[in-house]
């Protein structure tokens, strides 16, 4: 008898999905660049683009994992494998701070936004370790103000909520809030089923975020519950790099199946996707320019390609042979007139 209520509740279940899916290709009766479309006449991109190779920020000594900008626009931390944390200022490609690690294996940083004098990283030690710049002027530059311990996977992303908490994803397949000041263990998000690789926070909204897995998938968190609100599948492979579109309402992704893809919330599904023929690499890192307009992804085959986020996935321009090895990390700064790409070639470009 109860073998019975379970199929048939297996067979409701199955049911109610085809119903969602077939709901779902009904609505999705357009393309992106229809809809555009409908609301005007749109301005090309610009080609040639204007952007053009501006600094180019020399100092590590390994492989440049991750960087990200401070919300100030001028400043921006880069992680090294040569055990180094580097605080550039971008506009004179002078060092403000340089900072050495106890695990040279670190595979991410981030720069608190609001305040600009917290910073963190983390890698295969498992521990996300926080620096307070206020106090490396000081001459203590090596020690971690705070080290937040509780993954049993590598720490593969780290971003500040605000200055008082930050979200943390790692190897171990979950997701965690932090409260930076007691090192206390908030919530875990824990719905992925493989490794999680990336994780964004809404620019509108600090209670959402999303995280992108190696189980394909990306999922939509709420902070306040603790709940995965959405689960957006697509991908074919796994998902390195998640950013949020400026609006707040969708998100891009970067991923080894060779597509970067945007997903809107809205309507809980894909409305773009990216790829180029031939091309074969994963995607390590993808960012917004500041209108949107733009989805830049940072490849394996050490080339960066904009795409036009208002057309039918088509490619807008590719920079000009940014780097001589695999481009790690990328990302627009809080103005949008600058875009700074990292490199295991052990350089970091800003390109305006």
């Amino acid at each position: 008898m109860q073998e019975e209520r379970l199929q048939a509740i297996k067979a409701e279940v199955a049911d109610l999905k085809s119903q969602i899916d077939e709901f779902r290709k009904k609505k999705n009766d357009k393309s992106m660049a229809q809809v555009a479309v409908e609301s005007g006449p749109l301005r090309q991109v610009r080609k040639p683009p204007s952007i053009k190779l501006r600094r180019t920020l020399k100092g590590h000594f390994g492989k440049i994992y991750s960087m990200h900008w401070a919300g100030d626009s001028e400043s921006l931390l880069s992680a090294s494998q040569d055990g180094k944390l580097i605080v550039w200022n971008a506009k004179t490609n002078m060092k403000t701070h340089a900072i050495s690690l106890r695990s040279s294996w670190v595979m991410t940083c981030a720069f608190e936004q609001k305040r600009g004098r917290l910073i963190a990283c983390g890698g295969l030690d498992n521990i996300c370790s926080i620096y307070n710049l206020s106090a490396t002027d000081a001459g203590n530059n090596s020690r971690a103000t705070q080290e937040l311990s509780a993954h049993d996977g590598y720490l593969s992303c780290c971003r500040f909520m605000d200055d008082r908490h930050i979200l943390t994803s790692s190897g171990d397949s979950s997701c965690i809030q932090w409260d930076v000041e007691n090192g206390e263990v908030l919530k875990t998000f824990s719905d992925h089923t493989a490794d999680v690789m990336s994780l964004c926070v809404s620019p509108t909204n600090p209670n959402i975020f999303v995280s992108g897995s190696v189980d394909s998938s990306a999922r939509v968190w709420d902070v306040r519950s603790g709940k995965n609100v959405q689960t957006l599948l697509g991908h074919e492979s796994d998902i390195n790099a998640v950013h949020f579109f400026p609006d707040g309402h969708a998100f891009g992704t970067g991923s080894d199946d060779s597509t970067c893809r945007i997903f809107d919330m809205r309507c809980y599904g894909e409305v773009n996707k990216f790829e180029l023929p031939g091309v074969q690499c994963g995607i390590t890192s993808v960012s917004f320019s500041k209108s949107g307009r733009l989805l830049f992804g940072g490849y394996d085959d050490f080339s960066v390609h904009a795409w036009d986020t208002l057309s039918a996935g088509e490619h807008a321009f590719e920079l000009p042979t940014p780097h001589e090895n695999r481009v790690s990390c990328l990302g627009i700064n809080p103005k949008g007139d600058a875009l700074c790409t990292g490199s295991w070639d052990t350089c970091l470009k800003i390109w305006a």
